[in-house]
């Protein structure tokens, strides 16, 4: 089950579309879910995740926490609003486009991929622009 929660207000789109293609991503991954929580908040507060459980101060958009079992992805993955606004600027990028690359990097994370060698940076890559082609929303 997917829920979406919010510490940050923003507008959203569609929840159900959007947990429909998250769905069919766990699928296509060979993958089943399980219980998932977005958390999209501000980079405050992202920061402070970031320093207490990483060790890291530093901003980032996106932790994510794995509870999975084998193949059935739980987690939780916190999203910071004000990183995804930022980061489109500087991407030349819609909001949303790149809110959904974040939401789905998550996703692949919990699906077992990695993003801190090249190679594996050029896969998780290639997997996300995959699933954002995807989208019929």
């Amino acid at each position: 089950m997917i829920e979406f929660n919010f510490q940050k207000e923003f507008t959203f789109i569609d929840q159900d579309k959007l947990s429909d293609w998250i769905s069919t991503t766990i699928v296509s991954e060979e993958h089943k879910e399980g219980d998932l929580n977005y958390i999209f908040c501000t980079d405050d507060y992202l920061l402070e995740l970031n320093i207490k459980h990483l060790k890291h101060n530093t901003l980032t958009d996106i932790i994510t926490f794995d509870y999975s079992l084998s193949k059935l992805i739980s987690g939780d993955i916190f999203i910071s609003i004000d990183r995804v606004l930022e980061n489109a600027s500087t991407y030349n990028t819609s909001f949303e486009d790149e809110l959904h690359r974040v939401m789905i990097h998550g996703i692949l994370h919990l699906c077992g991929y990695k993003d801190k060698e090249e190679h594996d940076k050029v896969l998780m890559r290639n997997k996300e622009d995959n699933y954002l082609s995807l989208r019929t929303f």
